[in-house]
């Protein structure tokens, strides 16, 4: 997977939000037992700290969850919901506790390894357009919670796309008030390989 080049610092570096849709495109890539798993990442939903209460930093909190979210840009912020690992990426400066959620991918190479820890064929259309569908696919867990994406098994690599990048409301944040109608997820207009909120 020599081809796929990993993208550099500078890139967790920007805005969130324009991080957010900079990701749509890029390349998800996990070397697990000996095999490049990739996927195109589709869809993306970014959460900008404290002063947004659909992010888990919202208000300043800090917690033993939450820590790492006031490190470094690039580094890995995994939680569980539902027994699902969600998979986020901590930009902006330290201390400014903000992160991208990758919602979903499609995937590239390594379709029969992700077929095997997803439980299900490529073509079953809900294989891997959620955060923790991609994740169990990918074979990604809670274990990389802290972890920087500059390591050698888990990493971003660079990629593009033609078709328009469109923003939307984020999913499942009804109780985040005001901020639950912000257009800050953001998705690959021409694949299905992303949640069925489309709108």
């Amino acid at each position: 997977m020599h081809f796929f080049s990993p993208v550099d610092h500078s890139f967790y570096m920007q805005p969130t939000l324009l991080l957010a849709k900079s990701l749509i495109g890029k390349y998800l890539i996990h070397f697990l037992d000996d095999e490049y798993l990739v996927g195109q990442i589709t869809e993306t939903e970014a959460y900008l700290g404290v002063l947004d209460p659909a992010c888990h930093s919202f208000g300043r909190k800090k917690t033993k969850r939450t820590q790492v979210l006031y490190g470094e840009p690039g580094r890995i912020y995994t939680y569980s919901m539902h027994t699902h690992c969600l998979l986020n990426i901590v930009c902006e400066k330290p201390g400014q506790p903000e992160a991208v959620l990758i919602r979903a991918i499609e995937p590239i190479s390594g379709i029969e390894k992700m077929e095997k820890l997803r439980g299900m064929p490529l073509r079953n259309k809900q294989f891997s357009n959620g955060p923790g569908k991609l994740t169990k696919a990918m074979g990604i867990t809670m274990d990389y919670y802290g972890h920087s994406l500059f390591n050698q098994s888990l990493y971003i690599a660079k990629g593009s796309i033609e078709s328009p990048v469109v923003a939307t409301k984020r999913v499942g944040i009804g109780g985040a008030r005001q901020a639950k109608h912000y257009p800050w997820r953001f998705i690959n207009s021409a694949t299905p390989f992303v949640s069925t909120y489309r709108v």
